[in-house]
């Protein structure tokens, strides 16, 4: 199979769950074997099919290394899974703007090296994806890098909570540049808003009726030190609204990440509470805590994503791909129920030659 080759901007805990993944399921070849990944091959396409060609951050410990060694430079914390080969990948200096939030700035120590002419860099490497993995609240960066994208011609994968794919103007830009487009806000593989959705509708089916529930998170690293500071209250109405979507009917639903703990690192503690009502009126109430690692959650999700993506550029789509946006995010141009999505993004990845 041909190469998919992808830049990403944000070298942070993310990229270094992907990069890993990439070099841990290489010689992967069974799907019984592939553990951790809902899709071994999608279109035919292997996790070793996908080539970083093209990295961006603004970290003096980043900016300048060679890929396989950024990913873990500090304030990285993502655990190490796997040694990763060189790369021939540098990473390029790209603009601050509002990458850096009040919360993080003594965390990150801003590359003094002059910025990459981004476009130009996509060209050079023949980058056909652009996967951006900014901080949480970097909407002017997140915007910034899109118009990259559509500058250089490359398909444009939203991860962070920023609106651009779920945002009619940037849809229409990316249908107008026969790009395809693809976001906002990832979910997790093991992802507390998807359990919390499950949950809820497993217990509507078999008659409960839900009236109040709330989905609380704790985290460490400086994703969820942006996230307190700068979309903590964005992200509780995407959550909320995507929560909602379960129940059949108006219940009091809460769900938003809480609170930052230094010593947590890069795990995260979500917590469930769901209380209802079952057979003759008697009460029923659910309290639930998942403990994850926060940067491995997103590297399943993102490997399908990325060759969904691939099979949306073969396929000559423009504009956001719903199906993809459906199956892999929260903040989606349409809310879509979650079998819904699932049947939506099987049918899109078996009907790779249409």
């Amino acid at each position: 199979m041909p190469k998919i080759k992808v830049a990403i901007v944000g070298v942070g805990n993310c990229a270094s769950a992907l990069i890993q993944g990439l070099q841990y399921y290489s010689n992967c070849n069974e799907e019984e074997k592939a553990i951790g990944l809902r899709h071994l091959f999608i279109g035919g396409y292997h996790p070793r099919d996908v080539q970083i060609v093209a990295a961006f951050d603004v970290d003096n410990r980043k900016v300048g290394k060679d890929l396989s060694e950024a990913i873990f430079a500090a304030p990285n914390n993502a655990p190490k899974i796997t040694t990763v080969a060189n790369s021939n990948v540098i990473v390029h200096k790209g603009p601050t703007l509002d990458g850096v939030g009040e919360y993080t700035k003594n965390l990150i120590q801003i590359s003094n090296q002059p910025e990459t002419n981004i476009a130009n860099a996509l060209k050079e490497s023949d980058a056909e994806i652009m996967l951006n993995l900014l901080p949480s609240g970097a909407v002017k960066a997140s915007q910034w890098y899109a118009e990259q994208a559509l500058k250089a011609d490359c398909a444009f994968v939203n991860a962070t909570p920023a609106f651009i794919a779920s945002d009619a103007a940037w849809a229409k830009r990316f249908e107008e540049a026969k790009l395809p487009l693809a976001g906002d806000d990832l979910i997790d593989q093991v992802g507390a808003t998807t359990l919390h959705k499950t949950l809820l509708k497993l217990l509507s089916m078999h008659g409960v009726r839900i009236t109040q529930t709330y989905q609380l998170d704790v985290g460490g690293g400086t994703e969820s030190l942006d996230t307190l500071e700068r979309t903590r209250d964005v992200k509780r109405t995407v959550k909320t609204k995507s929560v909602e979507t379960a129940l059949p009917y108006k219940a009091e639903v809460v769900a938003g990440s809480t609170d930052y703990v230094d010593f947590l690192e890069n795990r995260r503690d979500s917590y469930f509470w769901i209380r209802g009502l079952y057979f003759c009126n008697t009460p029923m109430q659910i309290d639930l805590k998942l403990s994850t690692v926060d940067a491995p959650n997103a590297g399943s999700v993102l490997l399908d994503v990325i060759r969904a993506m691939k099979i949306a550029l073969d396929k000559k789509l423009k504009g956001t791909v719903l199906p993809i946006c459906a199956y892999a995010f929260k903040h989606p141009p349409q809310i879509t129920p979650l079998e819904t999505a699932e049947k939506m993004f099987a049918e899109f990845i078996m009907d790779k030659q249409d």
